[in-house]
């Protein structure tokens, strides 16, 4: 028996991986850049590359709590007499004898003359006499002066987003301030004649508009500048005066709505007035309707108008294109195999992201099932889930106790 196609899915229909490569050449990073400092940098992308310039560590330390000694002076069990302390920030000042040792803490300056750190678990002491365990070799428990970093080595790269580690990394080496580039601005509006604002009361035929705000959560996960134009209602010279006004003060204009084919989709049409769209519609389930172009000097991206389409379509394109935009190096998604503990009907013809809830059995291998309903107008399936369930172009349904391939969500969904 035959299986029956994808109704939606056509010959000219680009799978998106190979969509994205053709998209990704129509951004051009942001020149701009700026100069922030350390303490107002999360977040941003780093527009230099970093070099130390010092030796990290900048002397032998300890990495331990311990007695530090000189390898040679203990060649089994023994008693070394006490001669000083060295803490950090407050090094040992005496000078080196053989047969001593000094107690030492953790970051602390190892002394000269002394080579090796012995944990305090492994010593007693008795006075000043303090018998060690001897170390199984020489420098154990030391960290040596530029073990780390030595003097111009690179140490970030530009494209770098400056997390928790990064601001870490920059202050290891004592920058106060970085180069950063520019945040970027994006304007974004929906439309449609059915959308009503939060709190207001529905009419038939009227509902919610929840696409703004999921857009603007997504964003505000980005670091970029946004702008809510708010709801566009469906006329043609209301939605070309939204494009002129976003066009003017953004780097990119997001839309949610009205990239589809129907009678008062009027977003595709003024686009091609005031603009271009240079890519319509992909091979992918939801999302299939999206669309982008230019405006001005702005990147245009159309996003569909179902909920669930609205989301997946940002994740899979229009972040990609925004991390180009911010400067960022490109990300690639991680993708497992998990087990399918139920079914899955799927029609061939397009790649289709269903949500999916990723776990471990009792044996810790992964497994997953699907979110229920994977109806595009569902928010609720993108709540429920923590990933995606990659299937295939051609595939088709799929059985359970089949190994498919699940998209972790990462921090923009999470």
């Amino acid at each position: 028996m035959s299986v029956s196609q994808d109704p939606c899915a056509k010959p000219t229909l680009l799978h998106p991986d190979d969509a994205l490569p053709k998209l990704l050449q129509q951004i051009t990073t942001l020149e701009a850049t700026e100069a922030v400092a350390l303490t107002d940098a999360l977040g941003r992308v780093l527009a230099e590359d970093l070099s130390s310039g010092i030796e990290m560590p900048p002397f032998d330390n300890s990495g331990m709590d311990g007695y530090a000694y000189r390898f040679d002076d203990l060649p089994q069990t023994g008693t070394l007499k006490l001669i000083g302390r060295s803490f950090a920030g407050h090094p040992f000042t005496g000078k080196f004898e053989p047969g001593t040792c000094v107690r030492i803490m953790t970051g602390a300056e190892v002394p000269a003359g002394y080579d090796t750190v012995q944990m305090q678990e492994q010593a007693q002491a008795d006075g000043d006499n303090i018998t060690l365990e001897p170390c199984k070799k020489r420098g154990e428990n030391v960290r040596l002066r530029a073990g780390e970093l030595a003097i111009g080595q690179k140490v970030l790269t530009r494209g770098s987003l400056i997390r928790a580690a990064e601001m870490g990394v920059i202050a290891t080496i004592g920058l106060a301030s970085v180069r950063v580039y520019r945040r970027v601005k994006v304007a974004f509006f929906s439309t449609g004649d059915e959308l009503r604002p939060l709190g207001s009361e529905l009419q038939p035929g009227q509902i919610y508009d929840s696409n703004r705000y999921a857009i603007k959560g997504l964003l505000e996960r980005l670091g970029v500048e946004w702008l809510d134009l708010g709801v566009i209602k469906d006329d043609r010279e209301s939605i070309r005066h939204a494009f002129r006004e976003a066009a003017s003060v953004a780097d990119m204009v997001l839309t949610s709505g009205g990239v589809s084919v129907g009678e008062a989709d009027f977003t595709k049409q003024v686009l091609d007035e005031e603009g271009e769209i240079t890519f319509w519609k992909l091979a992918m389930k939801p999302g299939k309707p999206f669309a982008m172009g230019h405006i001005g000097k702005a990147v245009f991206c159309g996003l569909p108008g179902n909920p669930v389409s609205t989301m997946v379509t940002f994740y899979k394109l229009v972040l990609p294109l925004l991390h180009k935009l911010q400067g960022m190096q490109p990300v690639t998604p991680l993708q497992l195999q998990a087990t399918l503990t139920s079914p899955i009907s799927k029609k061939p013809g397009r790649v289709e992201y269903q949500r999916g809830i990723l776990s471990r059995n009792a044996d810790g291998a992964l497994t997953v099932c699907t979110t229920g309903s994977q109806d595009s107008s569902q928010m609720s399936s993108m709540h429920s889930a923590n990933c995606f369930i990659v299937l295939e172009q051609m595939q088709g349904s799929v059985a359970a106790d089949t190994l498919v391939t699940v998209e972790p969500f990462n921090s923009v969904l999470c």
